[in-house]
Order: C-alpha cells, then sequence, then structure tokens
C-alpha cells in the first residue's frame, strides 16, 4: 500500500532524510521508532505532500504520489503530531469538513461521521466545540478526522502525546480493528508499549534513515536480556546476569554449585532496542543492521 525508496531532504545543510526506505502492507502496522530528529515527522510529511523531496519516490496504493497529486492523498488519513483542529467548530463539524475534503457526501458521510464517533468514543461530545475539550479528547477528534473516511493507509505522528489512559485506550481499539480490515497503517511514537499492544511490526529511524525493520522478536533476538537468580544461602545477593543465552548461563551457574531457589529470564524488551539506539552513531547502526540480520 506504501512504498517510499530513497527519500532525500536537505534543510539547510542538515539532511532531515538521507536515503529512507519504508514499506508498509495492506493490513500491516508498522511501528516507526527512534531519537528526535531522526527523520519521522519529515517523512510523514513528504508522503503527505506537505514538503516535497530532493530525491526518491514515493508509491501509495500503486499511484505515484509525487505526481499523481490529489488522486494518490486521498488514500490516506493524517493525524498530525501537531493538532490542526477548528477550535471554534463542533466536533461533528469538524468531521464534515474533512469528509468533505476526502469526497464523503450525504448519507455515506453521516454514516461514517456516526462510527467513528463510536470508535473513538466521542459520540457524547459531538456537538461540543473543540476549543473547550480537554487535551486528550482532542487528540482522539485529530485522530476522527484521519480515519474518518476510512482510507487505505494512516498515518498517525505521536497520536496519544500527552493522552490520557481513555485516549489512549480507544485509539489503540481504533488502530487494531481498521488494520484488520486492511488498512496500513504508519505508527510514530515514544510510548514503545503502545507498539506491543498493537502487535506492530517495527522501522528503526536514525539519522534520516531506515537502518532495521522487522518484528520485535527478530529485531531483539541479539540483544542480551536478563536472567535474575534468588539463592538458598540468604547471605548470597540476588544476581542479575545479562544474558543471550540464558540456558546455558544458568546451566553454568548449577555446575559451580551454587543453589537457586528460584529463577526468572526477562527477555530483551523495545526498550532494550531502544537504548541500544542511544550508542554513537555509526556504532548504533552497526549494532541495529546486526540485530536485524
Amino acid at each position: 500500500m506504501l512504498i517510499a525508496e530513497g527519500l532525500v531532504k536537505i534543510f539547510g545543510r542538515r539532511p532531515a532524510l538521507d536515503g529512507f526506505d519504508l514499506e508498509v502492507a495492506p493490513g500491516e502496522i508498522v511501528g516507526l521508532i527512534g531519537h528526535n530528529g531522526a527523520g519521522k515527522t519529515t517523512f510523514v510529511e513528504v508522503v503527505t505532500g506537505l514538503v516535497r523531496p530532493d530525491r526518491g519516490n514515493v508509491r501509495i496504493g500503486g499511484l505515484d504520489a509525487l505526481r499523481a497529486g490529489r488522486a494518490a492523498r486521498q488514500l490516506l488519513g493524517v493525524a498530525p503530531q501537531e493538532l490542526a483542529l477548528y477550535n471554534r467548530a463542533t466536533v461533528r463539524e469538524n468531521l464534515r469538513l474533512f469528509a468533505g475534503i476526502a469526497g464523503l457526501r450525504g448519507r455515506r458521510r453521516d454514516e461514517e461521521i456516526a462510527r467513528v464517533l463510536d470508535e473513538l468514543h466521542l459520540s457524547a461530545l459531538a456537538n461540543r466545540l473543540v476549543g473547550v475539550l480537554s487535551g486528550g479528547q482532542r487528540r482522539r477528534v485529530q485522530a476522527a478526522t484521519a480515519m474518518v473516511a476510512a482510507p487505505p493507509l494512516l498515518l498517525l505522528d505521536e497520536p496519544t502525546a500527552g493522552a490520557d489512559p481513555e485516549t489512549r485506550s480507544a485509539l489503540l481499539a481504533a488502530v487494531k480493528t481498521r488494520a484488520e480490515a486492511g488498512t496500513a497503517v504508519v505508527y510514530t511514537t515514544h510510548y514503545l508499549p503502545e507498539l506491543v499492544d498493537l502487535d506492530a511490526t517495527l522501522a528503526l529511524a536514525r539519522a534520516g534513515r531506515v537502518i532495521a525493520r522487522g518484528t520485535q522478536r527478530e529485531l531483539t533476538r541479539h540483544l542480551p536480556g536478563e536472567l535474575r537468580v534468588t539463592f538458598a544461602d540468604p547471605g548470597e545477593p540476588d544476581l542479575r546476569l545479562p544474558t543471550t543465552d540464558p540456558g546455558a548461563d544458568l546451566a553454568a551457574l548449577l555446575a559451580s554449585g551454587r543453589v537457586p531457589v528460584s529463577v526468572d529470564v526477562r527477555r530483551p524488551s523495545l526498550d532494550d532496542l531502544y537504548r541500544s539506539m542511544e550508542a554513537g552513531a555509526g556504532e548504533g547502526e552497526q549494532e541495529a543492521r546486526d540485530v536485524a540480520a
């Protein structure tokens, strides 16, 4: 549904995108992660047509997004990092506007608005002015504007930033439902547990390019987990041992004659993967390529 190849965008002397590649299939949720300045938001802006790349190609549903213009943009819905709503209009009026821009009219428009209001727990707020809503409620409205026309591609850029638990829960459930129906989703976030909840595949961005791509299991399998051992001797301190092979490390521990009373293995997580990116740029890129190999 989405294919981005070799995207380059330079602002002044700084490359925001430097050979950015990403492919997203129908029904797939891709968690796009990386530190600030990795190129995530610029990538979203290129795909939506807000920024034109210096080099590279973007295809949406088979259309050349850089040439097809409006025809390609009608295939996607976007919830930007910065809220883009009309505060002096009601929730329903905002959705009517965005649905109209997407080409919906009459009964179909009203049905889609009712559907997304229910999906994101906004029905009771439909006739309230957006400007009087809480931050979390506005986040849900922004996501609703992206989803109202049921586009085959969703770009959600930090959609739960600063959101309350109700907003987060409603939005994650809506994203899952859309993906199950075949929608391709690009989901950028710094809140990594969301990607676990969404069962997302991952794309790790650094310095304007994707340096590793795959499932959480694939990308963390070479990272160390932790072997946590409590011993029978109350005078012996608990052991916390980084490990990539807990079975072998536990066997070596038993062979040493030390007697554990409890053993727990903590598998490497997305947080471990994220921390592995905090090394120096060259070292971090090589490490990320290694875990994807």
